[in-house]
């Protein structure tokens, strides 16, 4: 029998006001991190992140506006009324969606481990943690 940490059930969430609304498929337990990056340490990030096929955007398409700097790649998303960032997808894991905790609605996670990462330091943190594989397909 699979544990919480392996099967996936379907989370709802979203940005503060409800008009961007999202479901995933991922865990009841999740492993989320901390970042110190100067994005998500100016707006408090805690997010794991799950395969692009396990989210589904279910609102708010023409309410999110997206900030890019840097070389561009990652893609911060966040609601163009209420500013929330409830989601993102980072440029090293271009595959994979980053949830941010609290934008999960209440009821469907049973447990958050939550990791450090040296985001000031990315590439050695990201290949030191195994990221990009936590949110892979498994086939």
């Amino acid at each position: 029998m699979a544990s919480n940490s392996q099967v996936l059930v379907t989370h709802y969430g979203g940005c503060h006001c409800k008009r961007v609304r999202w479901k995933i498929q991922a865990p009841k337990s999740v492993t989320a991190w901390r970042c110190n990056c100067s994005m998500c340490s100016k707006r408090g990030n805690v997010s794991f992140s799950v395969p692009s096929h396990q989210f589904t955007l279910l609102s708010g398409e023409t309410n999110i506006t997206t900030y890019t700097f840097g070389s561009h790649t990652a893609k911060h998303m966040f609601c163009n009324v209420c500013g929330i960032t409830s989601f993102n997808v980072s440029r090293t894991n271009p595959n994979a969606v980053s949830i941010n905790v609290p934008c999960v609605d209440p009821g469907t996670i049973d447990g958050v481990e939550v990791r450090m990462f040296d985001g000031l330091n990315w590439e050695d943190s990201y290949y030191k943690h195994h990221v990009a594989a936590k949110s892979k397909h498994n086939s």
